[in-house]
């Protein structure tokens, strides 16, 4: 029996199996350096054909895709469909190269082509005692339904808290008290930042509740929610604005918290976000870009550190045996979480990133961006692979 996996989508990119899988990056013509006879074929009805190794170690195979569309190339261990490399989305007509460290051991190529089943190569054997390339053994719907049952309820809870808050600083602003609202706000707004996976699940809710005002302008009646918030009671505005602004984000908290219940979870989401939060962050809370006036965006950044390990702990099992650099990834994001601690000012209050000293920001963002690099292979590793047999 062989067993193999193909991805269910066409999400990969380089950065993201570079720790782990060796990916070659997207099909494209190579330079005419390679002899025929050294070019792997492949099409609609063949992957790869007999090919033959004369000995273990570094090699490039030269991959032809010459079906009439796109495809799909992973290289695995036929006994159990771990995957040693692979290509995404190599055009018709192109040779693109896959370079490992090929070790003795069995090989099979698998193809998977547009509105077609997946196609197994032949089992291949490359002789000798050599060690190579690790493969990684595939994450399927199947392991990843528990940890998105987990984060689901993670989730709603997360939410019933959120709108226990923002009733708390919809209070506070009706009252007229300005000095807890501000406070209320960035504890109602760092609730809803760890939120890490589900924002993307969560429609047009997120663009209500913490949309920017980048394509309308702060001006716009289309804008609401947290920042829109923030806006007003940093920039002065009376209480005939702050009022209704906060009345609709209470109103879109509490739909939200109640629509929640019978979402789902992408299952491709749950590895991807534990990148994408950071990323975010790193772009919009570190640059002072989502800075609209509390100066509070790295408490912001520090509210996506916790979004990011809430998904690695549920995710931790499967991540455990497939990625070895798993505790780099801890000691990065606990090295900006440190980072970010010492601009928290004994008052409560935050250093705003324009008030950074120079050498702050620098170890600040070196530190987000190596994060960023550790994390980058969680969402190969853990995108869900649909397992195929055959004879």
């Amino acid at each position: 029996m062989l067993i193999f996996v193909m991805r269910r989508t066409g999400l990969l990119t380089a950065a993201a199996l570079a720790a782990t899988v060796v990916l070659t990056g997207c099909g494209g013509a190579v330079s005419g350096s390679s002899a025929a006879s050294d070019v792997i074929s492949m099409n609609g009805s063949s992957c790869g054909g007999h090919w033959h190794l004369a000995r273990p170690g570094w090699h490039t195979f030269q991959l032809r895709n010459a079906g009439t569309s796109g495809a799909e190339v992973d290289l695995t261990n036929p006994a159990n469909g771990a995957v040693y490399a692979e290509l995404e989305a190599m055009g018709p007509g192109t040779t693109t190269p896959m370079r490992l460290n090929v070790g003795s051991g069995k090989y099979a190529f698998v193809c998977a082509y547009v509105d077609t089943s997946p196609i197994i190569g032949p089992t291949i054997t490359v002789s000798g005692h050599a060690k190579g390339a690790a493969p990684t053994l595939p994450v399927t719907p199947n392991d990843l339904i528990p940890v998105a049952k987990k984060y689901q309820a993670v989730t709603e809870a997360a939410l019933k808290v959120l709108a226990g808050e923002t009733r708390t600083l919809t209070a506070a602003v009706q009252a007229g008290n300005l000095a807890a609202a501000k406070r209320d706000w960035l504890t109602a707004h760092l609730q809803y930042e760890t939120l890490g996976a589900a924002y993307g699940a969560f429609g047009n809710y997120d663009n209500e509740i913490d949309g920017r005002p980048d394509a309308t302008g702060v001006s716009s009646p289309k804008w609401t929610g947290f920042y829109r918030l923030e806006y007003g009671l940093w920039h002065g505005q009376p209480d005939s604005q702050l009022k209704p602004v906060a009345q609709t984000l209470d109103k879109d908290v509490k739909a939200l918290a109640a629509w929640w219940p019978s979402q789902e979870i992408s299952l491709i989401d749950l590895g991807r976000r534990a990148h994408e939060v950071i990323e975010n962050a790193l772009e919009f809370q570190l640059t002072g870009h989502d800075d609209y006036g509390s100066g509070t965006t790295l408490a912001t950044t520090a509210a996506n550190i916790t979004a990011s390990k809430v998904l690695l702990s549920l995710l931790h099992p499967l991540l455990a045996a497939r990625y070895p650099q798993l505790s780099s990834v801890y000691f990065w994001l606990d090295r900006l979480q440190t980072l970010l601690d010492k601009e928290h000012l004994r008052n409560g209050s935050w250093v705003p990133v324009g008030r950074l000293p120079a050498l702050a920001r620098q170890q600040i963002d070196a530190a987000c961006g190596q994060a960023l690099q550790e994390l980058a292979p969680i969402a190969s590793i853990t995108e869900p692979r649909t397992t195929y047999s055959g004879n």
